[in-house]
C-alpha cells in the first residue's frame, strides 16, 4: 500500500496525537519552528523586514524566502549559524521521504497554494531520486 505523503495541521488541543491524524503507513513527523526541520524564517519578520502587511503575506514570504534559502539563495543570508541549519536540514531531508508533516501552519483551502514550509520539505523531500 503506497500513500502519498501530506501536510497535518498540528493541533496543541488536549488529546490531540500526531498518531491519530495520519494513515501513512511510514508515520509523519512534527516539523514545527522548534524541530530540526523548522523554518527560521518568522511572521514577525516578514511583516518587519518584509513589508508584509497581513499574516497571510507574511506566512507566503516566509515560505518564498525559506524555499529559495533550502536553494542556496543567499538573499536572506543569516550567517554561519544559519548556514549549518541549511545544511543539516538539506542532509535530513531522506527521513522525511515518503512520511506525512505535521505544522501548526494552518491548512489551505482547496485549490490554494499552501504557504507553509511543511509543503516546501513535502516537494524536496519526495522529488524523483535522479537515476545513477
Amino acid at each position: 500500500m503506497t500513500t502519498t505523503p501530506r501536510r497535518i495541521k498540528r493541533e496543541r488541543t488536549p488529546g490531540w496525537r500526531l498518531v491519530g491524524a495520519t494513515t501513512n503507513p511510514l508515520g509523519a513527523v512534527i516539523v514545527s519552528r522548534p524541530s530540526r526541520f523548522g523554518n527560521p524564517f518568522t511572521i514577525a519578520g516578514a511583516q518587519e523586514y518584509g513589508g508584509a502587511e497581513t499574516t497571510e503575506q507574511a506566512r507566503e514570504l516566509c515560505t518564498t524566502a525559506f524555499r529559495q534559502w533550502l536553494r542556496g539563495n543567499r538573499d536572506w543570508w543569516m550567517g554561519p549559524k544559519a548556514d549549518a541549519t541549511r545544511e543539516r536540514i538539506l542532509a535530513d531531508l531522506h527521513l522525511l521521504r515518503g512520511r506525512d508533516l505535521a505544522c501548526t501552519c494552518p491548512l489551505p483551502e482547496p485549490g490554494q497554494p499552501d504557504h507553509c514550509h511543511a509543503a516546501v520539505l513535502l516537494e524536496l523531500a519526495n522529488e524523483p531520486v535522479p537515476a545513477s
